[in-house]
């Protein structure tokens, strides 16, 4: 037989489980909240990170505390916030490899698109093309020109299979029909010695490991690869003013949590993340490395999370690219 209940009494349950929701988004956060680098400390992703977790501190009026959880090329930290308690207190941040991954990898112990929502796009920061100055080339122009003229003779660096600046250099052979061959190092920055030395002739890469190089002339900056021309580089075009149509790359960052968490709890994050993004020291910490704060809404940064995802899977897909 079935239980029938009062309709009162159905809908002061519901307002209660509704002011019982309320009370507790108001009340996050009690406890500090782990914020996950999936990376060693000292990359962009680990600085970032604790200048992020120092001003979000402040702005949630609780320990935001940075834990490196590094592993094959960012999977190991993100499948841990991924298969964490969807409550508000394990964030992640991390950058373009959580598109890269799903497609790059026969299989990654998350779905990206399941299991993770977006918070908030933290900052956008372009990379650089970086060439040898034995190469006797003072432009992007003059570049392109030398790489038609040369097939096979080009070589270019990455921080590894699948990172950002192997795919960039995927996208520039595709887009201008140069033939390059793609040398991996442990970090871009392993590779730069080389690069200076003309035994690998270019290579795309973040502000921060570049800048120290270009400043001495070590490296020839030849173009940055946003939407528009990076501060760091002004008297440097972007390569889609140089006259390559279609190629943006950007090295943001992200924060995420576990699908699931509340989601006045969700805005109360992008909100408290756009707040510390406004503070001085927080974008004083980003033009260090050529980072442009963004801060969005979390349906902002899922809408943009998803189009740089199918942007990377069609690079991947045309181009063949498998992790050996």
């Amino acid at each position: 037989m079935a239980i029938r209940f009062p309709a009162c009494a159905i809908a002061t349950a519901i307002a209660l489980g509704l002011l019982t929701s309320s009370s507790f988004a108001q009340s996050y956060p009690t406890k500090p909240v782990r914020l996950i680098l999936p990376y060693n400390p000292g990359g962009i992703v680990d600085y970032v990170g604790r200048a992020l977790a120092r001003n979000l501190s402040q702005t949630l009026g609780q320990n935001v505390v940075a834990e490196n959880k590094p592993g094959a090329g960012g999977i190991v930290g993100t499948g841990l916030v991924a298969n964490s308690q969807s409550d508000g207190y394990t964030l992640l941040l991390m950058d373009p490899a959580i598109v890269i991954n799903p497609t790059l990898m026969t299989t990654v112990p998350y779905d990206l698109f399941k299991q993770l929502d977006t918070i908030s796009v933290v900052s956008s920061s372009p990379e650089v093309l970086v060439v040898t100055p034995l190469l006797n080339v003072k432009t992007f122009e003059e570049f392109v020109a030398y790489g038609k003229a040369n097939p096979g003779k080009l070589n270019y660096a990455s921080a590894g299979v699948g990172t950002t600046p192997h795919l960039a250099g995927e996208m520039f052979k595709q887009l201008t029909g140069i033939e390059a061959t793609h040398v991996p190092y442990k970090g871009i920055g392993a590779s730069f010695m080389d690069i200076m030395t003309n035994k690998v002739q270019f290579a795309f890469s973040s502000i921060a490991g570049a800048l120290p190089f270009t400043s001495n002339n070590s490296l020839l900056p030849l173009a940055t690869t946003g939407e528009i021309r990076s501060p760091v580089y002004p008297d440097k075009p972007t390569i889609q003013e140089a006259g390559l149509k279609g190629f943006s790359v950007d090295l943001w960052l992200t924060v995420f949590t576990p699908v699931g968490v509340p989601a006045d709890i969700k805005t109360k994050l992008s909100t408290a993340i756009k707040k510390a993004l406004n503070s001085p020291e927080l974008k004083a910490a980003l033009a260090k490395v050529g980072a442009e704060p963004r801060g969005t809404t979390p349906e902002e940064g899922a809408a943009f999370v998803k189009a740089d995802f199918e942007k990377w899977k069609k690079v991947i897909t045309d181009g063949n690219i498998k992790v050996n």
